[in-house]
């Protein structure tokens, strides 16, 4: 077993810290907004290199872009980009009021965080998969094979633990009205 394999590890739980700040909770939240590109000069620029978001409540998010000739732009890229926010512009900046969730997206939300929670565990059985075959291919002594395999299950228990408190926790922001 290598130490790579915990990095590996690491980097399927940080996957899926990001993938759950995408899921909406009735709440503002910057982070909805990441990978938003607009088209700044021509150029596809991310939203949060051309404008200052902020969250003024718990419902809005204001995005104040640094040119203000970017603001047409900015609700542009919003509308297409499935957020399912409308935007709104006062000339300045441009307005998101996030909608509060109804019980019915909630339990949506619900299945998806659990979705990307099993995703999480098939990557974490994967990279499992890989270090096994590693181990046993490299002809070790029965009782060392056996400790490293051993290992390697501890690890793959203690990140599949965290995937579950992560995908929990996020149901219980979900569901909190």
């Amino acid at each position: 077993m290598d130490l790579n394999t915990e990095m590996r590890m690491l980097k399927a739980i940080e996957s899926l810290e990001n993938k759950l700040l995408n899921i909406r909770a009735g709440r503002a939240n910057p982070a909805m907004l990441n990978g938003i590109m607009v088209e700044y000069y021509g150029t596809p620029t991310p939203l949060n290199s051309i404008a200052n978001i902020t969250v003024p409540e718990a419902r809005q998010l204001f995005i104040k872009p640094f040119d203000r000739s970017a603001v047409k732009n900015i609700e542009k890229a919003i509308n297409e980009s499935n957020l399912g926010i409308a935007p709104s512009n006062n000339g300045e900046m441009v307005i998101l009021t996030i909608p509060e969730l109804t019980e019915e997206r909630r339990r949506e939300y619900v299945k998806m965080a659990n979705t990307l929670g099993e995703e999480a565990k098939i990557a974490l059985r994967n990279i499992r998969q890989e270090d096994n075959d590693k181990i046993k291919k490299a002809e070790l002594p029965e009782d060392e094979e056996k400790l490293y395999l051993e290992d390697v299950q501890d690890l793959i228990n203690k990140y599949n633990k965290i995937v579950d408190e992560k995908v929990k926790e996020k149901e219980q922001e979900l569901m909190k009205i």
